[in-house]
């Protein structure tokens, strides 16, 4: 009988993978494990119990965190990010198509900011908001509209520097995956397309959209997660409020029951749910694809 016998190199490569799944996945599974304990549980081993107790705990709240509020502004933000990355990306790699005058220039100019320290970028963007608000307030004052000028508080905001701030992150990563979908992409689609008769916006409605359509899936997954877990380009852009992960980087310091981990265990549901709805979606996209 023929003995399969693998060489030594073989199960150290599988021993070394094992590790390194453990050491990436470990953590998460940990604070998983951890949530669910019992009224008397800690924030280490041993598990004491098993429960929802922390659960319940978390939805009555963390102090003065109201993480109901922290929780809808991080999912507004990163459903906006989602569709800003989305609807840039697309019609970047659209535009990138062609030749452009300076366009190597804007390739770099976009992707610098993935090698740019993230709290630098955060800095600079919450220093130009504050000069944007130097200006408001001058021109309000110039123009005598001082009511508007008592009202007016700050334009550093969730769905302003804060929306920026994320796109300066999300955007690289959607411009490089379009840049790789339309390199594969045959133009003979579209060609035979405009033979038919059809116009620019038909074509692309009905050929371009529908073969790029799950990787366009993939780059609002990616919007959305790399938004959801933001915290160093969050941080000095937001003005005076908070997102979650920010919340949940101040309760670290400050809440020392499992209710913590519990609040880690919901966020990361949220991004698995995304992440399987987004696959979920590429996936039938795919075979809708295949089958036509």
């Amino acid at each position: 009988m023929h003995r399969d016998s693998r060489p030594a190199a073989f199960w150290f490569l599988t021993l070394f993978f094992a590790a390194f799944v453990m050491f990436l996945y470990g953590p998460m599974l940990v604070i998983v494990v951890l949530s669910f304990q019992g009224p008397e549980g800690g924030l280490t081993f041993p598990l004491r119990g098993l429960s929802m107790h922390w659960f319940h705990k978390l939805a009555e709240g963390l102090g003065v965190v109201d993480i109901g509020a922290a929780l809808q502004r991080s999912l507004g933000l990163g459903l906006a990010v989602m569709v800003c990355t989305v609807v840039f990306s697309v019609l970047a790699g659209l535009a990138f198509r062609k030749r452009l005058a300076g366009g190597n220039t804007l390739f770099y100019v976009v992707v610098a900011s993935l090698i740019m320290p993230s709290i630098i970028v955060s800095l600079g963007i919450g220093l130009e908001f504050r000069l944007i608000d130097g200006g408001i307030k001058s021109a309000l004052q110039a123009l005598g509209m001082e009511s508007a000028l008592e009202g007016f508080g700050t334009s550093l905001g969730l769905f302003t520097s804060a929306l920026g701030a994320h796109l300066t992150w999300t955007l690289p990563f959607g411009l490089l995956i379009m840049f790789a979908v339309f390199n594969r992409f045959n133009p003979a689609y579209e060609e035979a397309a405009r033979d038919l008769g059809a116009t620019p916006w038909q074509g692309f409605r009905h050929v371009v959209l529908p073969l790029i359509a799950p990787s366009v899936v993939g780059i609002g997954m990616f919007g959305f997660t790399l938004s959801w877990d933001e915290i160093a380009r969050t941080s000095q852009a937001i003005g005076d409020v908070n997102t979650l992960p920010l919340e949940l980087q101040g309760l670290t310091t400050t809440v020392t029951t499992p209710s913590i981990y519990a609040l880690g265990t919901v966020t990361t549901v949220i991004s698995l749910l995304v992440v399987s709805i987004a696959v979920g979606l590429a996936t039938w996209l795919g075979r809708r694809q295949r089958a036509r």
